[in-house]
């Protein structure tokens, strides 16, 4: 699939300014929108929306289809009536550039309870009839969802194998009984997803009418402590307990000496196939619900996958296994015609994989950070970049463009090939910005931190690293309308406007 000369940026909604502790779909996102739109850009990227299972990951999430409940604005709430301008008073002082994520769950839980209870009361004719739409739409997954979160929450356990054996191994009598049991319970879950699926859509439709397109990110794994591996344990290599038998991960890259361990549990490929991978199909149906265009992390594993023993301390002692290859985009393709999908090849691509990408005719991603390590090899320098793929300065994985220049050590021997990028030390950033814009990338993606020139306290993940992650956000009018303009200029010289923007026009 091919996509216009454009640009965007990466930003993920937990990121935005908010006075509750997190960035949420509230009046900050729509914010966003207007500043995108002002600056020339046709796409802001996200990273999972999904509910994170543990370490606040979005890449780790306890469901593949529902959303986390912690982006729900509370602001939104109030206006449609279901809390008090006083209920959302008393958030507890915290650091406005990091998100500290327990504060913040307490504190929205006991909001989103309140607004339920409201709800229960004196439920509002519009928002009731809307809700039953979205149970009767929903149902295909919200069923297994809010049982899931139910026993979540009354075990205290994220390891559902160590449920009580009839709830883990899913006897039908005790799910039965416990839906009637937990009725009001199972009720509150789905209320919470109906609430941000309404919002994500209200959000969606501004920024489609501001001509911005939303691209979402899908990692290929689920977590272990998820409704999707509880659910379809028959998908998953599992031992006869439930535990995990092969789990996910990496060998030793750029990123990582010792590689990355997931700890998500494998998928069976045969048994996905023999249902013809209906679940990846209802999976990328429910992704292209909500985004325009969609990320799909790690597609290196859909030709080969490093799989490790559950247990390894590392991922060293893995090994690689020949993955599905094509099908499941082909058996999706089928259904829900061309897949608007960005592969990201990033890490040890074999020729394999390209050959994969292109088949399916998937543009694959360039990264600037990658292409001045050393002079021999140039794939990820800009003026390397084909038009079929998507560029950018850095992902959520890397440094800020920033702190990776000032860390960076240059060749040892030899000119530096970073010279012809970089001309002088005065706003080193826009010179790497452009120099993506400037490439033959069909799309170009800058994430906030680098537009900022931030450093990297700005850092929103270090791969291999359990803690501290993910917490980033910009401060209250970071963005302002000089930077807007600078954005838009160059989008203009560069050839990546897509609408009119008055500031350039």
């Amino acid at each position: 699939m091919r996509f216009p000369r454009s640009s965007g940026i990466l930003c993920h909604i937990t990121s935005l300014p908010s006075e509750l502790g997190i960035g949420d779909l509230g009046s900050a996102a729509y914010e966003m929108v207007d500043f995108l739109h002002a600056a020339g850009q046709s796409i802001w990227q996200i990273l999972p929306l999904s509910p994170p299972a543990y370490g606040n990951s979005p890449y780790s999430a306890y469901s593949a289809f529902g959303g986390n409940a912690l982006l729900i604005s509370l602001e939104t709430l109030v206006d449609e009536g279901l809390l008090e301008s006083s209920d959302v008073q008393g958030f507890p002082e915290s650091d406005p550039a990091c998100v500290d994520f327990g504060v913040v769950s307490e504190f929205k839980h006991a909001r989103l309870k309140l607004a339920y209870e409201r709800y229960l009361a004196n439920p509002p004719r519009e928002l009731k009839i809307a809700f039953e739409l979205f149970l009767d739409t929903n149902d295909w997954w919200l069923d297994e969802f809010s049982l899931f979160e139910v026993f979540l929450n009354k075990y205290k356990e994220s390891n559902w194998s160590k449920w009580p054996d009839p709830i883990s191994h899913r006897e039908a009598d005790a799910l039965g009984q416990a839906r009637q049991e937990m009725a009001r319970e199972i009720d509150y879950s789905r209320f919470q997803q109906f609430l941000f699926d309404r919002q994500w859509n209200r959000l969606k439709a501004y920024a489609n009418e501001r001509q911005v397109q939303l691209c979402g990110d899908m990692p290929i794994f689920v977590a272990y402590e998820s409704a999707d591996v509880w659910g379809n344990q028959d998908m998953f290599a599992l031992k006869e307990d439930g535990t995990p038998a092969l789990i996910a991960g990496v060998p030793p890259d750029y990123f990582s000496e010792t590689g990355q361990l997931w700890g998500n549990p494998q998928y069976d490929w045969e048994a996905l196939e023999n249902a013809n991978y209906a679940w990846w199909t209802a999976r990328f149906r429910r992704a292209l619900e909500q985004f325009d265009l969609l990320r799909v992390d790690h597609f290196r594993g859909f030709e080969a996958y490093w799989e490790v023993p559950y247990g390894a301390e590392t991922a060293i002692d893995g090994q690689w296994r020949t993955g599905p290859g094509a099908k499941p985009f082909q058996a999706a393709a089928k259904e829900l015609g061309e897949l608007p999908f960005i592969a990201e090849d990033l890490g040890m691509i074999t020729d394999a994989v390209h050959q994969l990408r292109e088949e399916l005719g998937f543009p694959g991603m360039r990264v600037l950070q990658f292409g001045f390590a050393n002079m021999e090899d140039d794939f990820h320098r800009p003026s390397t970049y084909p038009e079929s793929c998507v560029a950018y300065t850095g992902t959520h994985d890397n440094d800020t463009v920033m702190g990776w220049y000032h860390l960076r050590t240059p060749p040892e021997a030899g000119s530096d090939p970073l010279d012809d990028v970089v001309h002088s030390d005065e706003e080193v950033h826009w010179q790497l910005i452009d120099a993506v814009m400037s490439s033959e990338a069909e799309i170009a993606i800058v994430p906030i931190q680098d537009v900022l020139g931030l450093g990297n306290e700005a850092r929103m993940n270090l791969p291999g690293i359990a803690d501290g992650n993910w917490a980033w956000r910009l401060s209250p009018q970071a963005l302002t309308q000089a930077h807007a303009d600078r954005l838009a200029s160059l989008c203009q010289e560069r050839g990546r406007l897509t609408h009119e923007v008055p500031s350039v026009g």
